[in-house]
């Protein structure tokens, strides 16, 4: 068995995904479409708009065809440190697991995964995003480790 690990993103005020968690969903979708995985968690609460995270990107997979017995969803986290340690009480035994999120956000989830105890791998889609969005997205990326391996040194 292999699972998807989707890491969650916004959504928008209407209640629709932001760009970034239809990005992240829509390449999901893709690897289990492709057998690539069987299994795919959804992660993230309710932010400032609309509906959880999760559910959001749980109903849009159901919309591009993934049977909702492949899904599973948590609801509770809003941090990285926090959708892989809620997503792991949803793994299934001896499940194999791929990390899915934005290229630039990998790095840093697949360290917090390891100090978590999953070993896991990364998947991206590729980026569309302007050269500048991705340089402030890297930057940010470079500044939120440190604070993030804190946060799953503690979870652990």
């Amino acid at each position: 068995m292999i699972a998807a690990i989707v890491l969650g993103a916004a959504v928008r005020p209407d209640g629709t995904p932001s760009a970034t968690l239809a990005l992240r969903v829509s390449h999901a979708v893709g690897l289990q479409a492709d057998g690539h995985v069987d299994l795919l968690i959804f992660t993230g609460a309710a932010g400032t708009h609309g509906p959880p995270e999760a559910h959001v990107a749980r109903d849009l997979a159901v919309a591009h065809g993934v049977p909702a017995d492949a899904i599973r969803t948590e609801t509770i986290s809003r941090t990285t440190v926090e959708n892989l340690v809620e997503a792991r009480k949803l793994l299934p035994a001896r499940a194999k697991v791929v990390l899915v999120s934005n290229r630039w956000h990998l790095p840093r989830a697949r360290v917090a995964a390891r100090l978590l105890g999953l070993d896991a791998t990364g998947s991206g889609p590729p980026g569309a995003a302007p050269m500048a969005t991705t340089a402030r997205a890297i930057l940010r990326e470079a500044v939120a480790t440190p604070l993030t391996v804190l946060r799953a040194c503690k979870a652990r």
